[in-house]
Parts: structure tokens; C-alpha cells; sequence
């Protein structure tokens, strides 16, 4: 895969990741209609840097020091990024409107999602954001973006994860 199919590959996502704001937005509006209260909003803007610096970092390393495609590897990864995205895209699918960027919990007497991946994962979107941070970057030779962007994003979902779950009452 040549570098610049590679940085229209993170082009895309970065699209993709645009798209998945309008709609957590339009879902925001929806869940806030109906009494939702939002949580942990001083992580978010980090969250927000973090996840640009992400995709920056997927493009800068190759180009700034020449990394080549990595053979079997990348195609490995790339496979593992387009699995990642499917997990992704089924959990989305799954919590439908409640689905947000943010923390936004609807009132008490709303039942948890318990269908799609969730029946098997308690954070299925939370593990598709991880794969994806360790192998996109893998694609083109990235790896020490795959390394602290992976170190990063564990640190991050500490804090969101407890954020999310004590808003959910399963803390």
C-alpha cells in the first residue's frame, strides 16, 4: 500500500469520525428532549484533542520518517481496522439514538442495552476505539504512534469508564 493510499485511508476515517459527531449531536438533542443529564463533560475536550492528535500522528509518523509498508502485517492490520469498525458500527446500531461521543444518561426507568454486542462486552465500543488505536497505525508502520496513542487511550478510558459507569448507577 503506497503512503498516500494510506493517508486517504485516514483521510476517510477522519470523515467518518466527523459524521459520528453530527450524529451525536443530533442524538444529544434527542436524549436531552426527554430529561437526559450529561456527565464527565471535563474530559471531553481532551478526548476530543486526543483522538485529532490520533490521526495526525497516524500520517505524520510515516511521512516524517519514511516508514515503509509493512508487507503481511499491514494487511493484517488493515483487516483487524476494518473489524474494529464493524465492532464500532454494531454497537452504534445497537443503542441507536442513546448512541453519543458523550456521556448523556436519559432518566431512571430507562433500561441498559443488553442486545447486539452488548450482550457479550460491557463496553463493546470501547474495545472496537482500542483496536483501532493499536492497529490503524499499524497499517503503514506507524508504531509508535499504535504504542502511545494505545498507552493514552487506556489512561483516558480510566477516567471515562468510571465517568460512564457511575452516571449508569453499575458503580
Amino acid at each position: 500500500m503506497s503512503l498516500w493510499l494510506y493517508t486517504g485511508l485516514i483521510a476517510l476515517v477522519g470523515v467518518e469520525r466527523l459524521v459520528e459527531l453530527r450524529l451525536s449531536v443530533r442524538n444529544a438533542k434527542w436524549a436531552f428532549e426527554r430529561g437526559a443529564v450529561e456527565y464527565g463533560q471535563g474530559h471531553y475536550p481532551f478526548m476530543t484533542v486526543f483522538h485529532t492528535a490520533f490521526l495526525i500522528s497516524c500520517v505524520a509518523e510515516p511521512w516524517l520518517f519514511a516508514r515503509e509498508f509493512p508487507g503481511a502485517l499491514g494487511f493484517i492490520a488493515l483487516g483487524l481496522a476494518v473489524g474494529a469498525q464493524l465492532l464500532r458500527y454494531w454497537a452504534i446500531t445497537t443503542l441507536g439514538f442513546r448512541w453519543n461521543t458523550r456521556v448523556i444518561v436519559l432518566p431512571k426507568g430507562e433500561q441498559l442495552v443488553s442486545g447486539g454486542p452488548y450482550q457479550f462486552v460491557r463496553h463493546p465500543n470501547y474495545v472496537a476505539v482500542c483496536l483501532e488505536l493499536l492497529v490503524l497505525p499499524l497499517v503503514h508502520g506507524a508504531w509508535l504512534t499504535a504504542v502511545v496513542f494505545t498507552i493514552g487511550n487506556a489512561l483516558l478510558l480510566r477516567v471515562r469508564i468510571r465517568v460512564e459507569e457511575q452516571a449508569l448507577g453499575l458503580r
